[in-house]
């Protein structure tokens, strides 16, 4: 069936999307036999196409053909595997527009950022071809005559990926773009909300595949719930498992994964903070808060979530945030003007308002948006909130996904550098300053103690080329650049003697 009584949903045609969509692909094949699932648009809560989800017997049927794919693609020359993802790269380019539109459709961003997000791909696929040629050990020199040693870096086999809804292409990009490259098959698990940006991302990577006669279960993708994903945690097969999403959850994939010695690599909770000097540029601060705190309805991992301005400067600067707010367009995410969409499920808004009441219980005094400013049931919309808190207030500690900003005063650099570390989580923080002293303490050791730590820039908005990720109850893992492609791999460091006697190590004698 295809969507010939809704124009407006035609464009997923392009994309090889239908009214009702097999959710697995594994071993080249579409075919799936779970549950039947109506993806919604969070603009609306309507439904635009319906998800045959994988079962376990899918699952199952499709990890065996992954293995049968394996070996060959570990040994397909690595320059070879990064043509391969560059053509990758290309499919996109060719589906940038249509692609970002049904993210904006069906997760619920504004058009630019699910636009920026397909583009989000294509750049690590960029940065994954250049990575192909470099993939590179160190020589060694050893302290015994007629002997080298080296380093050898070799695929895991296959990497397992499991993404969430705020983010339904990008990530899956940052980790099978690296992954392929390094000579791992890859097995995805999206967000079960968001299962028709799995689909269609998997169509784009499996159509290259098919093009160049290589077997299709190199990539392999599962529409399911959380069945699928403890599969994929528990299953020895796979060596690493990379998971984005909460740190509740993160904890319990971590656990399936360690128990049988496997590696995790964990994107969890962040709890951000930007922190104003009394000497920072004010535009470019507020601008800058501006965005990280309602950029995607504040469902990124990244978004602002805690605002620490300088005494000195706090009334001034709030105000001219508060105004900011104030001129903020929340509406329908698929046109030009809208700056703030909607939460991407009921549940996230109820969540949201949730969370509304429990800072008004502790005592949140809010300068915009609060309880009862969110819109009528059937609608995801929510109003874009400040607050005034106590930082040693329990829901300060807590993340709440949506556009909620808490504010607080202080009076010296050590005290905001405290206050920014003193929750579980570290993912992103930022300063904004003129000081070069500053700036080096804050990057240094006593400074945040987060993965990412900025200056003069959002917390969100991160770019391909570095290491993204954060410590503490973040988790710990870096993927997209840098050298995050070393997590993809296995280390074997090889002593070579190409002599005639056998000197050991540590001047032992074992004559």
């Amino acid at each position: 069936m295809d969507f010939g009584s809704r124009p407006e949903l035609r464009f997923l045609e392009d994309l090889g999307l239908q009214a009702t969509n097999q959710g697995c692909y594994g071993g080249g094949e579409w075919r799936a036999g779970g549950k039947s699932v109506s993806s919604l648009s969070p603009a609306s809560n309507q439904p635009i196409a319906t998800v045959i989800e994988g079962s376990l017997e899918d699952y199952e049927r499709s990890l065996k053909a992954c293995e049968s794919a394996r070996e060959s693609w570990m040994l397909t020359p690595a320059p070879k595997r990064g043509e391969i993802v560059r053509q990758i790269g290309d499919a996109f380019r060719k589906n940038l527009e249509n692609l970002g539109r049904l993210i904006s459709l069906e997760m619920g961003k504004i058009l630019v950022e699910g636009i920026g997000e397909v583009q989000e791909v294509i750049d690590m696929c960029d940065f994954a071809v250049g990575l192909s040629r470099q993939l590179s050990g160190l020589i060694l020199p050893s302290e015994r005559p007629n002997h080298m040693m080296m380093e050898v870096w070799n695929p895991l086999g296959i990497v397992g990926v499991i993404t969430a809804f705020n983010f339904p292409c990008a990530v899956l990009g940052w980790n099978a773009c690296i992954a392929l490259v390094c000579g791992n098959c890859v097995v995805w698990k999206g967000a079960p909300t968001t299962p028709l940006v799995s689909i269609a991302t998997t169509k784009i990577i499996a159509g290259v595949l098919e093009r160049n006669g290589l077997p299709g279960a190199i990539f392999t993708c599962i529409c399911g719930g959380a069945e699928i994903g403890e599969a994929v945690a528990k299953d020895s097969r796979i060596p690493l498992v990379s998971f984005t999403g909460s740190s509740k959850v993160g904890q319990i994939v971590q656990c399936h994964v360690n128990s049988r010695f496997g590696k995790c690599l964990l994107e969890l909770s962040g709890n951000n903070a930007i922190v104003v000097m009394d000497d920072a540029d004010l535009s470019l601060a507020v601008r800058s808060v501006l965005f990280a705190a309602v950029g995607t309805a504040g469902q990124r991992c990244t978004t602002c979530r805690r605002l620490f301005v300088h005494q000195a400067i706090y009334k001034d600067f709030i105000e001219k945030l508060v105004t900011a707010y104030g001129q903020l367009k929340v509406g329908d995410p698929l046109k030009h003007d809208t700056l703030v969409g909607p939460l991407h499920s009921s549940q996230s808004k109820q969540a949201f308002e949730q969370g509304l009441e429990a800072i008004a219980s502790q005592g949140g005094k809010f300068l915009t948006g609060g309880v009862g400013t969110t819109t009528s049931p059937g609608e995801n919309y929510v109003t874009p909130s400040i607050v005034e808190i106590s930082h040693d207030a329990d829901v300060v500690k807590e993340e709440l996904f949506g556009p909620l900003l808490y504010v607080f005063q202080f009076k010296t650099l050590d005290e905001a550098i405290a206050m920014n570390n003193s929750v579980p989580q570290g993912l992103s923080s930022s300063i904004f300053t003129k000081s070069h002293e500053t700036i080096f303490k804050w990057i240094g050791p006593t400074g945040s103690d987060c993965g990412i730590v900025n200056v003069n820039i959002p917390t969100n908005g991160a770019e391909i080329g570095g290491a993204f990720g954060g410590e503490k109850a973040t988790g710990g893992g870096r993927e997209a650049g840098s050298d995050s492609w070393k997590q993809y791999m296995h280390r074997a460091t090889c002593t070579i003697n190409y002599g005639k006697t056998l000197p050991l190590a540590q001047g032992i004698n074992f004559n």
